[in-house]
């Protein structure tokens, strides 16, 4: 990870215990889809902040959260937690392209022969894009989408949302 600020890793881990800790306290008003990606997620962003900045890591953990992704959205067409798996498959989805964007601009990248970056610009865009739809999501969903009657599980997916959307920052502008 570029350091363009030092704590990033271990703020990633943080968010992620928090979303993570809050998805799974929330219990059955999350769908199993959205608890298991956020346990993904939760181990992804700890291992990223223990492990560091190496290009194994980054690309498997990149390819597991893009799995985790996939699996988040079966079974959910249609569904009133449609909404909220989609949204968390969209972090996960985001959280794998600024990993991997990392890798496309970092000190083992191969150099370009030909004019332009590679994939570096075009992970970039997308990895801006997603943060920007990403906070944007969690706000309007916060205001839009009907929250769940249990009040306390309502309070945690808040929580575990804002979480989400914090970590996805902060990754994208530290790498």
């Amino acid at each position: 990870m570029d350091h363009l600020l030092p704590a990033a890793p271990w703020l990633l881990a943080i968010a992620g215990v928090v979303a993570g800790a809050a998805c799974l306290a929330a219990g059955s008003s999350a769908p199993w889809q959205a608890r298991q990606m956020a346990v993904v997620r939760l181990v992804a962003l700890v291992v990223t902040a223990l492990v560091g900045d190496h290009t194994l890591v980054r690309v498997t953990l990149g390819v597991v959260l893009m799995l985790s992704a996939m699996i988040g959205a079966i079974g959910v067409r249609g569904t009133a937690a449609a909404p909220m798996c989609v949204h968390r498959a969209a972090v996960s989805v985001v959280l794998a392209i600024c990993l991997w964007e990392g890798l496309a601009t970092g000190p083992l990248a191969e150099p370009v022969e030909h004019h332009g970056s590679g994939l570096s610009g075009v992970l970039s865009v997308l990895g801006v894009v997603g943060v920007i739809g990403v906070v944007l999501w969690t706000v309007v969903a916060d205001r839009v989408l009907p929250a769940p009657t249990d009040r306390r599980a309502a309070r945690l997916l808040a929580v575990e949302s804002w979480a989400m959307a914090a970590g996805v920052a902060v990754l994208c502008l530290a790498t």
